[in-house]
C-alpha cells in the first residue's frame, strides 16, 4: 500500500483499536451507498448471482459494466448504478440494503480498507486503512475494535479466502516483464472469474479443458459447486495465462 494515501484515509495496524459501527439509528444511513464506484471481485458476483438466482451471464447484462481502458492488465466490473442523480447503488432503499446477507466485500469491510501482497512462497502480507468520509457519522459510536476484529464479524474474511487465491494471477511476475493479456485472454479472464455458470457449461460440453485430469473438488465444482468452480477457474486462467 503506498504510503501516500487519499484523503480520508489513514493507515492503521492490526492491533489499533477504533470506534464504529453501523446501523438504521446512525444519521448518515445508507449514506455510504451513494456516490460510489463499487469494483465487484469474482467472489461477489458469485454471491450475488446466487442470491438473485441469476444466471451468471444474465447478471453481468443486468448489473455490471466492465472496463478495461489502455493501460489497465485485466478488466474491472463495476457494479451499475442508479442514474438518480446520487449514483446510489442499484440495491439500496431506504430500509437498507435488499441483499444484505450477500452483500459485496467491499460494503462489508467499509470502513476499512485491506492491501494485500503474495511473495514468492505465497505468504501473504496484509495492511488495513480508515476511512473517514465527511458524511459518516458511524466513528461517533462507542463499539470498540480491530481491523482484524470488525473484518471478522462482518464475514469479511470469507470473501478474502476466495479473493486472496487470485493474487497468484493478478500479481504474477510475468507481469512486471510486459505481459499483458490478449483480446481472447480478456475474454477468459471474464467467462472463468465472472461468468462462472457459463464457464461450467464450456467445460461440459470439452470446450475448454485442464491439461491434467481434475480433482475430486474440481468434480465437485463441475456438479455444482460455484466456489470450488471459481478456484478452478483460477488454476484454469493460469493454465492458459502462464503454462502453469
Amino acid at each position: 500500500m503506498s504510503n501516500e494515501l487519499p484523503e480520508n484515509f489513514h493507515q492503521v495496524d492490526s492491533t489499533d483499536k477504533f470506534c464504529f459501527s453501523c446501523h438504521p439509528g446512525v444519521p448518515c444511513f445508507t449514506e455510504c451507498c451513494r456516490e460510489l464506484d463499487l469494483a465487484l471481485t469474482p467472489y461477489d458476483v458469485l454471491r450475488l448471482k446466487n442470491h438473485l438466482q441469476l444466471h451468471s451471464g444474465n447478471f453481468l447484462e443486468q448489473f455490471v459494466i466492465i472496463e478495461w481502458e489502455e493501460g489497465m492488465v485485466f478488466p474491472v466490473c463495476y457494479l451499475t448504478m442508479v442514474d438518480d442523480g446520487r449514483a446510489s447503488c442499484i440495491f439500496v432503499t431506504r430500509e437498507g440494503c435488499k441483499v444484505y446477507d450477500n452483500r459485496p466485500g467491499a460494503c462489508r469491510a467499509y470502513p476499512v480498507g485491506r492491501g494485500a501482497s503474495r511473495d514468492g512462497s505465497g505468504k501473504i502480507t496484509e495492511q488495513f486503512v480508515l476511512i473517514k468520509e465527511p458524511h459518516c457519522r458511524g466513528f461517533k459510536e462507542k463499539n470498540e475494535q480491530t481491523a482484524p476484529g470488525y473484518f471478522k464479524d462482518q464475514g469479511v474474511s470469507k470473501y478474502n479466502s476466495f479473493n486472496d487465491p487470485l493474487m497468484q494471477l493478478l500479481q504474477h511476475p510475468r507481469i512486471h516483464f510486459g505481459f499483458r493479456p490478449d483480446k481472447n485472454q480478456l475474454d477468459q479472464f471474464i467467462l472463468a472469474l465472472y461468468n462462472l455458470d457459463m464457464f461450467r457449461q464450456e467445460m461440459a460440453d470439452g470446450r475448454i479443458s485442464m491439461n491434467r485430469p481434475l480433482s475430486a473438488m474440481e468434480l465437485q465444482a463441475m456438479a455444482g459447486d460455484d466456489e470450488e468452480l471459481l478456484l478452478l477457474g483460477i488454476r484454469w486462467l493460469m493454465q492458459e495465462f502462464f503454462g502453469e
